[in-house]
């Protein structure tokens, strides 16, 4: 049974593994239904999409005009002026088939260009609080990726008080000592104001490299080995309240539910520090050297 946990102050009690829409992106209709009946079996009842994950809201029309009361849904927009913000949430509404949403998001939030004409008075913020006055949206929330994505996050707080933010976390990542800063000062100060914390890249081994003859379903390699992966897994949920959401490789969403469902020990930063020698786990982003952003 996966764990639930109260999602910042909205009042829902999400399962702390999120599904990943992403994955969803390039399937056909067939195929997604299939990995919408698994999150059914393993109780998962909160959707994280966004407007810009090819089909995926389309992919979840089907599965929402039957489950749509007992998922918190999500998804996500990449505009900065209100107006196409404003356009993109309503587009998201009719290709999900909702009319409204639980949580919307302003995507990777995390450029100073970007982040003020966001905050604007005629940016996406103040469109997004628009729409949740007319109720089209329930919680506005921020994501970002990259190495300055949790000092990001704490200075849009400091500008609007947020129900979510969304964060890499994993233990490669955590090893580098300014990015670690960012994000330990941005959990605590998520957890004074009670807004719910996600992370992404769990499982995430390295960037692809030329090399690799590995399919390819994200666009970094996952580690796929069992117990490195599980202990990935329990590395995330061994933080209380951090939410996990899952790749964009969905080849990988059983191994990620099964090694959630029976998390019993913390790992150690040794064997995280084994693992991440043996599978030449890297991460992903690297202040100067690798921050350009990819999707989930």
């Amino acid at each position: 049974m996966l764990e639930k946990l109260a999602f910042g102050r909205t009042g829902h009690e999400s399962t702390r593994i999120i599904f990943g829409a992403a994955a969803l992106g390039a399937m056909r209709q067939d195929r997604a239904d299939r990995v919408l009946e698994l999150i059914v079996e393993y109780g998962i009842n909160h959707i994280d999409v966004a407007a810009s994950y090819g089909d995926a809201e389309l992919r979840l029309a089907p599965f929402l005009s039957d489950h749509r009361q007992r998922c918190f849904l999500a998804t996500k927009t990449g505009e900065r002026s209100g107006d196409a913000a404003r356009r993109q949430l309503e587009s998201s509404l009719t290709r999900l088939g909702v009319d409204q949403l639980d949580l919307i998001q302003m995507h990777n939030l995390t450029d100073e260009p970007g982040w003020q004409s966001a905050m604007a008075t005629d940016g996406a913020l103040a469109a997004l609080i628009q729409a949740r006055e007319e109720g089209l949206v329930r919680f506005i929330g921020i994501t970002g990726h990259g190495t300055f994505a949790a000092a990001m996050h704490l200075k849009s707080l400091e500008r609007h008080d947020f129900d979510s933010v969304l964060v890499p976390y994993n233990f490669a990542m955590r090893q580098q000592p300014e990015y670690a800063a960012d994000l330990e000062q941005l959990i605590r100060v998520c957890s004074d104001k009670q807004v719910a914390v996600q992370t992404i890249k769990a499982i995430a081994r390295r960037r692809w490299t030329e090399q690799d003859a590995d399919k390819r379903y994200s666009w970094y390699m996952p580690i796929r080995e069992p117990e490195p992966l599980a202990r990935a897994v329990a590395y995330v949920l061994a933080r209380p309240g951090l939410f996990l959401n899952t790749t964009s490789d969905a080849t990988m969403l059983p191994a990620i539910f099964e090694a959630a469902s029976k998390v019993q020990n913390t790992p150690t930063d040794g064997e995280m520090a084994a693992d991440q020698q043996t599978l030449g786990i890297e991460p992903l982003f690297v202040r100067g050297v690798s921050d350009e952003v990819r999707s989930n």
